[in-house]
């Protein structure tokens, strides 16, 4: 069943929507889109198929003033405000019933300055397009793992990805920010400017208003990397994530692993005796030199016989697009996570049960390698509140028939029951499926709520994990 809200009558939307664009009309410069307009239904649809929901009216702002007339009306008139930024989130929370979606897609913007190693980003950019513009001269900023992922709502969760133990998060990048908040003030937060702000902003979630625009110190890597994936059988499962264990233990911060459970594809680029069978896989960049890092990598090719070897030197922007295909716009997806205090045998023996046991042979389940330049962070010094776990749980569950739904979302809360018993407590705030307490994810509640208070006191941005 899909996760769908009631909505306002038709009568009552169109009244809603007509009062609102009445109001907002003189300061918008963008495209407005109500029920009814054409292209209105394919703009309610979200990367989550789960997600179903019936704004009253869509706003697609082409500028920063364009956003703050929308956020100050939305303001006078009292009406619900979600964010939609460039890419997907888990969560759905880029919509809303009833109300006003301001949606930045428009806004994707980016202006690369390599001698100053710096970038800013709109609000509505994908990890895609900052790798195209930034990769031309060797730079890079750390994105996620799938380029259709947005800049903004990864970086305000915080920001995991292939260069997290050379560089640390995508938030720990962050230079400064522009946004407008809930007063429909544009303001700029750096480590200067708004300095409570911007900490908040730094993996804190999106409650303090919109943000039109990312500044991110840039890294050099690429602009060829060595990329390890490899997929060995499951049978084989215990020894692999055991030896892979041990390369954790003593590989250097150039290196960012992870290792996957799930079903081979069929078809490219897999071979057709691997189509359809139980995995461990071992995926790794190097953020030093291409030779170097396969000489590095090379034991996590070796840790069996493999069902599947796609190891090798490849374009940084390349490996950012690897997994693109796996999370295509509309299947049905429920992901929860758990950060790991340890990866013992026993934990490792509870993750290949639970790979036996999954619904879908489209759900994975992960296992992060952590540490490195994150956790050189004092814990205080951002939003983002838990870096120290060696290792983060991913269960992630796809699916595509409706019917399987209930199935899917139960496996996936009794999987981290499961695995609880190996965990901090916490969770990473960008992997929830659901509205949680930012308490959850390891952030100063008490500090995060002075703030919110300060600078959305009438809660307009309310359709974020919680305060």
């Amino acid at each position: 069943m899909a996760v769908t809200k009631h909505a306002s009558s038709p009568r009552r939307a169109e009244w809603a929507g007509r009062q609102f664009v009445t109001a907002l009309a003189p300061d918008f410069g963008g495209d407005m889109l109500r029920r009814g307009d054409d292209g209105f239904e394919a703009a309610t649809r979200l990367w989550n198929g789960t997600i179903k929901s019936r704004p009253n009216l869509i706003l697609r702002p082409r500028t920063t003033r364009d956003v703050a007339a929308a956020v100050r009306t939305a303001a006078q008139l009292n009406v619900p405000v979600a964010v939609r930024g460039g890419g997907h989130n888990v969560a759905g929370l880029a919509t809303c019933d009833e109300g006003v979606v301001i949606d930045l897609t428009a806004m994707n913007r980016v202006a690369s300055d390599p001698g100053r190693r710096r970038v800013r980003a709109g609000g509505g950019a994908t990890w895609g397009d900052v790798d195209r513009s930034t990769q031309r001269d060797g730079l890079a900023v750390p994105g996620g793992l799938v380029s259709k992922t947005g800049v903004a709502g990864l970086t305000l969760g915080g920001g995991f990805g292939w260069m997290r133990r050379k560089f640390g998060l995508s938030c720990d990048s962050l230079v400064s920010v522009e946004i407008v908040t809930a007063d429909g003030e544009v303001r700029r937060a750096s480590e200067i400017e708004n300095p409570d702000l911007f900490w908040a902003l730094c993996g804190g979630g999106g409650n303090f208003g919109v943000v039109t625009e990312f500044e991110f110190r840039l890294h050099p890597i690429g602009p060829e990397v060595m990329f390890a994936l490899v997929f060995y059988p499951i049978e084989d499962g215990r020894e692999v994530l055991k030896s892979w264990r041990e390369f954790c233990a003593s590989c250097s911060d150039d290196v960012s692993s992870l290792a996957l459970c799930g079903t081979v594809p069929t078809g490219d680029p897999f071979p057709p005796a691997a189509g359809g069978r139980a995995y461990v896989a071992i995926g790794a960049v190097h953020s030093g030199s291409p030779q170097e890092g396969k000489a590095i990598l090379q034991p996590l090719r070796e840790l069996g016989a493999p069902l599947c070897d796609l190891s090798a030197v490849t374009p940084y922007v390349d490996v950012q697009m690897a997994f693109d295909e796996d999370y295509p716009d509309g299947r049905r997806y429920y992901w929860k996570s758990l950060y790991l205090n340890g990866f013992d045998d026993e934990a490792i023996e509870l993750v290949l049960d639970l790979t036996a046991s999954r619904p879908s042979p489209l759900t994975t389940v992960d296992v992060w390698q952590l540490g490195g330049a994150m956790t050189r962070i004092a814990p205080d010094a951002t939003a983002f509140g838990n870096r120290d776990a060696p290792f983060l749980l991913g269960v992630e569950s796809n699916w595509v028939d409706p019917n399987n739904d209930e199935e899917n979302r139960d496996w996936t809360r009794e999987a981290c029951s499961k695995m609880a018993r190996f965990s901090t407590g916490l969770s990473y705030l960008n992997f929830e499926p659901e509205t949680v307490s930012i308490s959850r994810v390891g952030s100063s509640r008490s500090k995060l709520g002075a703030l919110k208070q300060r600078y959305d006191p009438r809660n307009l941005f309310r359709f974020n994990h919680r305060i």
